[in-house]
């Protein structure tokens, strides 16, 4: 079974959630005799053809970028070329230029669509966008969403309730290394013995002026991973509200990553907005059983952290809430062990990249079967 994966970015050009998606689909459905590639662009396709773990990634150039969409001529005549020989096409949702290339291929084999996000952003060109999209829905076979939260509160995928299934994203579990201990060690030193964490992409829809007045409150250690848009705001904010307990780390490598979630007493991902689809990196601090603090807007970040079962649930652009549950966990200890061994357990029976990659095979199956049984 020959499955080609079509999005607007892959490895190594970008490293985001739906691209680690991509990744873990391809690597996880390899066991069941499923042969994947990945069509994507790149801004210097150097190399158009990349042998990356154990499947091939093809790169067509970009020319364009447009609130976020990547614009390429030559992707279109890539795409219809190598459609042809595959199985099935799965799709990666949302991104506009690739319901014209599908539409411009003709496309006959079976396909799929990981429904990734809605469009929240840029409203001005969703109203423009929304007949294509439709259309390139209404055409797909079956749509995948990645959690049931996320299913019942976007009224693009209720619109197609009857084909969309769920099956959740997943991480892979980290390799103890012998030095994660002592750089774990090394990092309660350097923060002050317990601390809590944020990790990930500094965005503007992941909520962190709310984390910033909540450390402010609560006087707790707050250790903030990562780069991107917010960085000096987030700088000048601890500045000038003189915040010794908020620790600004910037890009870290993917041990030292690593040695943060293990060092940590609780994570915490106060994301406000939508545009927050999931939350993988909840999934990576389960994965570590840590306590978590989420907030509730009615996507992923609530399907993998159950309120009151592997951490607290929080209103959104709330800093008194999450003040709260960042006390609650502070002081209770043992409900903050309790917590965290949950999470782990939630990890392991439901975001293993052995759970996913056996669904996905399992749909590709069926939606073959389907196709045969119909004459395609």
């Amino acid at each position: 079974m020959r499955v080609l994966h079509f999005y607007k970015t892959y490895y190594p050009d970008s490293f985001g959630g739906a691209e680690t998606a991509i990744n873990d689909i391809a690597r996880s459905t390899a066991r069941y005799g499923v042969e994947s590639e990945v069509l994507s662009l790149s801004r210097t396709p150097a190399e158009s053809t990349m042998r990356i773990d154990g499947h091939w990634a093809r790169k067509a150039r970009l020319h364009l970028e447009v609130a976020s969409t990547g614009l390429s001529l030559s992707v279109l005549g890539e795409f219809a070329r190598m459609a042809t020989g595959f199985d099935i096409i799965h799709y990666h949702f949302p991104w506009p230029m690739m319901d014209v290339a599908h539409f411009l291929a003709g496309i006959r084999s079976a396909t799929v669509v990981t429904y990734h996000s809605d469009i929240v952003r840029q409203k001005r060109l969703l109203a423009l966008y929304k007949p294509l999209m439709y259309r390139f829905l209404d055409g797909i076979d079956h749509i995948v969403a990645t959690s049931p939260n996320y299913l019942q509160s976007s009224a693009v995928l209720q619109r197609f309730r009857e084909k969309v299934s769920v099956i959740p994203l997943c991480v892979r579990p980290v390799s103890r290394a012998p030095t994660l201990a002592a750089a774990a060690d090394g990092w309660r030193r350097r923060l002050g013995g317990r601390f809590f964490l944020f990790l990930g992409a500094l965005r503007y829809y992941k909520g962190l002026p709310y984390l910033i007045d909540a450390a402010a409150r609560t006087g707790y250690p707050v250790a903030i991973a990562g780069d991107g848009e917010m960085a000096s705001y987030l700088e000048r904010e601890v500045r000038r509200r003189r915040l010794a307990n908020v620790h600004l780390l910037g890009a870290q490598t993917e041990d030292e990553k690593h040695a943060l979630l293990e060092a940590c007493h609780a994570f915490v991902f106060p994301s406000h907005l939508r545009s927050e689809a999931f939350g993988i990196a909840l999934l990576e601090a389960a994965e570590f059983g840590r306590p978590l603090i989420s907030c509730e807007i009615g996507t992923g970040t609530s399907y993998v952290n159950v309120d009151g079962e592997t951490g607290r649930v929080v209103p959104p652009a709330d800093p008194e809430a999450l003040a709260a549950a960042m006390t609650e966990l502070w002081h209770d200890e043992e409900l903050a062990a309790d917590m965290g061994m949950r999470a782990r357990q939630r990890y392991h029976a439901h975001f293993t990249v052995e759970v996913a990659g056996e669904a996905y095979a399992s749909l590709y199956r069926r939606l073959l079967r389907s196709r045969t049984s119909n004459g395609a």
